[in-house]
């Protein structure tokens, strides 16, 4: 518990303060900014903030709570397409979602046995857990047949789920994985025509141009071992020999060339190959560097008569698959690992068959970020290493709340393509012991994370109601929530109330929490956030303790958030020259988000200052109101 006395109330008292003034604001005269002469609205309508809400599709619905560690679909349960009902839907809408990434949705390895349905059986010595992992695909036209109440149905069950989506207002988001494949691929769903991943390719090499994966000739594949690791947990199962059958043995995922992977490697994928020679010297054009800044036509225009690796036009030809699907956009796996040249030929492919395609990129090395922004055409990037770690470190203690500005300023010219996130997949849970222990540390973290820049946030399932992701599933080991395995996620499950999607069993703290989401998500629809300048704020009295300033034409909000587990008085300095008004006096400011009756702003000819108690864990959007006024 913390002493931050916020209720429900507050919270439907802050929305109706942002609702009154966006209203008020419509019905004004729309403020010009200096610089650009342009209208707030029409800067705001060449902007957006998405706001993307990642689920695990087959932990989703999943209503068992028997949690037993490498448990069966059967013991344990598994969640489909059909339980994203309209209610469950609202549900993520009112969050702000206007993209939901499904996750997990293209048909992978998995150990279940689906044989009845034309489907190869996939051997648990190279598939990790028993759900098995969302990034090793085995049929790129198809969805995971776990997800279908009829298996024999699934890819129509999934064109339903995508109905719906739109139907509530919202776009959909899958994976593609570009760097490898299933070790064991094999497409039963591919269009008439289609080749298979490697069913052309000169194994007697150990690369071509045109293979479409790289081989370690004269030696077959070996299983990993360890002393620490048994297959299944050590249950029995026919096919979990510690055989698999593959001569000659491929390249692994993570790029690894030894027929006997370690298992600490991507053993359960093979490496797809781009035209990368093992070497590292390039088997295709080069982009030329002043494509950095020409549009998404000509580097469409670039590509249409070069010869090109096999695997590039494979991947291209699934992409459009899935958008002819009703698919809005795609979250590439492990971008980096793929040259940033076939980049820009897929994502120019995509925009010339649909414009509004949604395109977020997983790429680690910030050394890249521009490149894959700029030459490979990526709409969005994780802000992973820079903003992520260093938030989470202002989170845990370990580094000052102004920290965060360095992280920002390093991508300030890039802002706007690089989305910001607190959980993911790949993360731990906030409330997770190794993280913050606590979901109610999330929150300053959230409020800066959403409001700091014009970047699109990421919100994954349970964030908002404090899941801790302490279950022993297998595989998946606790602090992440597993997406190895068959499980189920509790604080999910409370909101999910068996289907009604209702809140009805979430703890009171849960409830307040998923509140404050939403009152923080809905804050993303004002146009200083969407479109407006941050500028950082000096703040006395705590170094657990962040401020700054988004603007856009008249129009101003300061954003202070509370990192320390005590009540902080601060005082914050205000730059003159960033002030709409600068007469001498005080004034009562309002607060946007919690209803902070305590803070107001000094202004005399020298300086302005705003004073302010702030709960444990607490922040204040703030306004003087004044853009309000007709």
């Amino acid at each position: 518990m913390t002493t931050n006395k916020t209720t429900i109330s507050t919270f439907k008292y802050g929305s109706w303060v942002l609702a009154s003034s966006l209203l008020l604001s419509s019905c004004s005269d729309e403020p010009t900014t200096p610089s650009t002469g342009k209208k707030v609205a029409e800067q705001v309508n060449e902007h957006s903030k998405p706001v993307v809400y990642q689920v695990f599709t087959r932990l989703f619905g999943n209503t068992q709570t028997a949690n037993i560690p490498w448990g069966t679909k059967e013991q344990n349960g598994v969640g489909t397409f059909s339980d994203f009902n309209d209610a469950a839907l609202s549900g993520i809408k009112e969050l702000g979602t206007t993209h939901i990434w499904y996750t997990g949705v293209l048909h992978h390895a998995l150990v279940g046995d689906y044989s009845q349905y034309g489907i190869s059986q996939d051997d648990p010595d190279v598939v990790k857990g028993r759900a098995g992992s969302p990034y090793a695909i085995k049929d790129y036209y198809d969805v995971n047949p776990d997800l279908a109440i009829n298996p024999e149905r699934r890819l129509e069950e999934f064109a339903a789920l995508v109905e719906r989506t739109h139907r509530h207002g919202m776009k959909v988001v899958i994976d593609i994985v570009p760097n490898h494949v299933a070790r064991h691929y094999q497409s039963t769903a591919k269009p008439a025509g289609v080749k298979d991943f490697g069913e052309q390719d000169d194994t007697s090499v150990e690369y071509a141009r045109d293979n479409n994966f790289y081989y370690v000739t004269g030696q077959s594949f070996q299983v990993p071992t360890s002393e620490n690791y048994q297959v299944l947990g050590g249950n029995a199962h026919p096919l979990a020999d510690n055989l698999f059958a593959e001569t000659p043995a491929k390249w692994t995922g993570n790029g690894a060339r030894a027929a006997k992977p370690d298992i600490n490697d991507w053993y359960e994928t093979v490496k797809v190959n781009y035209g990368v020679k093992p070497d590292g010297s390039y088997d295709f054009p080069t982009l030329p560097d002043e494509y950095a800044t020409k549009d998404l036509r000509a580097h469409f225009e670039f590509w249409q008569d070069k010869e090109l690796p096999n695997s590039w036009y494979k991947f291209r030809d699934i992409a459009l698959y899935w958008l002819d699907k009703g698919v809005d956009g795609f979250r590439y796996d492990m971008a980096e690992m793929v040259p940033v040249e076939f980049w820009s030929f897929l994502n120019s492919s995509i925009k010339m068959h649909n414009p509004e395609a949604f395109l977020l990129a997983e790429v680690y090395n910030p050394a890249l970020y521009r490149p894959y922004i700029q030459q490979g055409k990526m709409d969005y990037l994780y802000d992973k290493v820079g903003f992520y770690d260093t938030l989470k470190a202002v989170m845990q203690g370990t580094q000052p709340a102004e920290t965060i500005f360095n992280a920002q300023q390093k991508v300030a010219d890039i802002e706007q393509h690089m989305l910001h996130f607190l959980e993911n997949h790949d993360e731990q849970r906030i409330a997770s012991p190794d993280f913050a222990g606590s979901s109610e540390k999330g929150k300053p973290a959230l409020v800066v994370s959403n409001l700091i820049s014009r970047a699109p946030t990421l919100l994954y399932f349970a964030q908002d109601v404090g899941e801790d992701g302490s279950e022993d599933a297998g595989f998946g080991k606790p602090t992440r929530t597993s997406i190895f395995d068959y499980i189920g996620v509790p604080a999910h499950q409370a909101w999910m109330n068996n289907g009604k999607f209702d809140g009805a069993l979430l703890t009171p703290a849960q409830g307040q929490l998923r509140e404050y989401y939403k009152a923080v998500m809905a804050l993303s629809k004002h146009p200083a956030v969407v479109a407006g300048d941050m500028q950082p704020l000096m703040v006395t009295g705590s170094e657990k303790v962040a401020a700054f300033s988004r603007s856009i034409g008249n129009q101003q909000i300061w954003v202070v958030s509370n990192f320390a587990e005590q009540v902080s008085q601060i005082s914050i300095d205000i730059p003159l020259n960033t002030l709409t008004q600068n007469t001498n006096e005080k004034i009562q400011l309002l607060d946007l988000l919690e209803a902070n009756q305590n803070a107001e702003l000094t202004i005399t000819a020298e300086q302005a200052h705003i004073s302010l108690t702030l709960n444990a864990l607490s922040s204040a959007v703030l306004t003087t109101g004044a853009h309000n006024e007709k």
